[in-house]
């Protein structure tokens, strides 16, 4: 009410000083009133501006319906933006946004203005008779435009003031330059307008777009007040370059007073400035809030990422040393249970009872790697040169056992051209056969279990065929599902958690294959696996055919006629008796040490066809004491040395590669892979080492 009194007064003076309005303020302060307030209050506003604005026309000299008739279209033309604003720019109001300003301009602004000069001069001109001449036409476009000006002048900047703490933090200019910026406009836009002899008003407009750019719509606002006081303020007392302007001789307009013409260009530069400078400071106050936003989500991302990153690792670490900490006893118990079974003397029932002990922990073991491998998830894909038949043969291994008990043919049947190499990742390949290797040896009594190898197209299709109880038919659309299993009851015949087919279907599709299922209830299962496997240059081999799955033979002995001298290297007591006893079994010296100091001191002693590292030992571990066994000149290089470690994960095995090891065994083990480890260091077969940059700067 106070802002609407002092516009009223504004108004007054300058009619009475200068004859004439250069910007009506008044209704722009009252819609702007009207859009803040609640009704109760909005309406006490109103009550109170129309008694202003009746007592303004008073002491102006209005009688009559004059009287009523100016108040009346004020509150009208201000109630009718207000109306129309709530409409058109939501509830907020918020005119950071450039759209909502334009929109205001367009929809309430104009249209509110336009409707109140159509009802007032159209009353004007019935009360007094007149027609519409040119005179009356220049009144109609002076009202439109300075009432119009007062809207898009005041009520944004009101608005904006009004909600001022929402752009806190979008100014990019501290306070010294605001400061700085505010005067230079202030100096530029006084020497334009207090001079009349260049027309230079152009030069008010680089000071108010560097506000504009660099200050907050609320400041840009009130340096568009400034400067419209500034300027108003001069050229109604006929200086700036507006009086330059030479006006044209227009009938009709002989009685217009040449200054009521020349504020018409006044109006129209202010409503340049005002539709340049408040878009534009809206358009980068809406730039540095997206700003804000992207650098806060940016931030929130990258802290998600964090997060997510460490929950890996974590992960990671966690299932690292759950596979560990499993397989260490693991190992004692399996290796026990292969030693009391090859001991000399026992009874039939011990001996039965020792490979029951045995094959118990091989499906502890596989329960243990279905479950960590299924947590672990998809990692990429590490491809090589393939021998696809050398990894069934050596996936199908660790079911031997299992066939044999059960008295079962355990056969690779090899269709691919004789010197063929594919391009496949080792692990993934053997995660996608075991469980369906596992799976047919155990759901069959009787038979055979057979996995063929065969092209197929562009790739390679791998069958593996059992002669089993086969698979219910409401069971296969599940059959694929984590934890589905054909018989969940307590009444089934088979132990499982059903990870195992759930685990192959997941590695088949990381391989960018297909898998399906033939079965008939009875008469067995026959599991597809399509992969799309590039050929690699193909090696010279001995023809392959189709060929049992069997145990390895006995170690070689030395020509020399001397034993096999092994080096266990396992902090853990019961894994180097283990090794031991199993070592001595194949006819093999064995020395056992507990860390990886002693294995440097042993190894520096006398000589070892073999060294059996373990990872994991206080004092040394066993990569630096590889590394440092590389290191010893004429002895460590050609040295065999390979990993028997619970460090099982894909990212152990590669690290132990990089320490400088030849190959890699994972606890628990047995005597059929202890001695093809021994049987391939003795006769050279085992890859050659190889330390990497990262393993001696480690």
């Amino acid at each position: 009410m106070l802002l609407f009194a002092a516009s009223q007064l504004i108004g007054h003076w300058s009619v009475a000083t200068f004859d004439a309005i250069a910007v009506w303020l008044s209704n722009g302060i009252l819609a702007a009133a009207l859009l803040q307030l609640h009704r109760r209050p909005a309406v006490a506003v109103m009550t109170a501006c129309l008694t202003i604005n009746l007592f303004s026309n008073v002491i102006r000299g209005d009688v009559g319906m004059l009287l009523w008739l100016n108040a009346l279209l004020n509150m009208g033309e201000a109630f009718l933006c207000a109306f129309l604003a709530r409409r058109v720019c939501g509830a907020a109001l918020d005119m950071r946004r450039p759209k909502r300003l334009l929109t205001f301009a367009a929809y309430s602004a104009v249209p509110a203005v336009a409707v109140t000069a159509a009802i007032g001069f159209g009353l004007v001109l019935a009360l007094t008779g007149a027609g519409l001449n040119t005179a009356a036409v220049f009144g109609i476009y002076s009202f439109f435009i300075i009432e119009l000006l007062g809207l898009l002048l005041v009520t944004p900047v009101l608005l904006l003031v009004a909600r001022a703490h929402r752009f806190k933090g979008m100014t990019r200019a501290g306070t010294p330059e605001a400061v700085g910026l505010f005067a230079l406009m202030l100096v530029v836009t006084t020497v334009v307008f207090w001079q009349k002899d260049l027309s230079v008003a152009y030069l008010t407009f680089p000071p108010m777009l560097l506000i504009c750019l660099r200050l907050s719509p609320t400041k840009t606002a009130a340096a568009l007040i400034l400067l419209a006081g500034i300027t108003g303020a001069a050229t109604l007392t006929g200086h700036g370059p507006v009086h330059l302007t030479r006006l044209a001789e227009v009938p009709g307009l002989e009685g217009v007073s040449p200054m009521l013409r020349r504020l018409g260009i006044y109006n129209l530069y202010l409503l340049a400035m005002v539709a340049t400078v408040l878009p534009i400071s809206t358009v980068m106050t809406e730039r540095r809030r997206l700003e804000t936003r992207l650098r806060a989500r940016t931030l929130a991302a990258q802290e998600a990422r964090r997060k997510a990153e460490d929950a890996a690792a974590a992960r990671s670490r966690f299932l690292a040393m759950m596979s560990h900490e499993m397989r260490t006893p693991l190992n004692g118990v399996a290796g026990f249970a292969d030693v009391l079974a090859s001991r000399p003397g026992l009874d039939a029932d011990a001996v039965r009872q020792a490979r029951l002990i045995r094959e118990s922990s091989d499906g502890l073991l596989m329960l243990v790697e279905d479950i960590l491998d299924f947590a672990r998830g998809d990692d990429a894909l590490t491809t090589e040169a393939l021998d696809l038949v050398a990894v069934a043969r050596e996936t199908a291994t660790a079911s031997l056992a299992a066939a044999q008990a059960r008295g079962l043919k355990l056969r690779i049947d090899d269709r691919l051209p004789v010197q063929a190499r594919f391009i496949a990742d080792r692990r993934v390949l053997r995660q996608a056969l075991h469980p369906l290797i596992a799976n047919a040896v155990k759901f069959t009594e009787q038979g055979e279990v057979v996995v063929r190898l065969d092209r197929a197209g562009d790739g390679v299709c791998i069958r593996v065929s059992d002669t089993g109880c086969g698979i219910e038919p409401s069971f296969l659309p599940e059959l694929f599902e984590a934890f589905a299993q054909g018989d969940a009851s307590i009444r089934r015949n088979h132990s499982g958690a059903g990870l195992g087919l759930a685990l192959a279907a997941r590695q088949v599709r990381r391989m960018g294959g297909q898998i399906d299922v033939d079965s008939r209830v009875g008469e067995g299962s026959t599991f597809i696996l399509k992969l799309p496997f590039d050929r690699a240059a193909d090696v010279v081999e001995d023809v392959r055919l189709v060929e049992e799955v069997a145990a390895p033979a006995a170690a070689p002995a030395e020509e020399s006629g001397r034993a096999p001298c092994v080096l266990v290297v396992d902090d853990h007591p019961v894994n180097r008796e283990v090794a031991r006893i199993m070592l001595e079994a194949f006819g093999c010296e064995v020395v056992e040490v507990c860390d990886g100091q002693q294995a440097l001191d042993a190894v520096a002693e006398q000589p070892f066809d073999l060294v059996l590292m373990d990872v994991r030992m206080p004092n040394m571990d066993g990569l630096e004491a590889t590394r440092r066994i590389r290191s010893i000149p004429g002895t460590g290089e050609p040295l065999s040395i390979v990993a028997m470690t619970a460090d099982a994960m894909p990212e152990d095995v590669a690290r132990c590669l990089a320490a400088g090891m030849n190959a890699h065994m994972a606890k628990p083990i047995n005597q059929a892979g202890l001695l093809s480890m021994v049987n391939r260091a003795l006769s050279g077969d085992l890859p050659a080492a190889r330390v990497t940059l990262e393993a001696e700067a480690a």
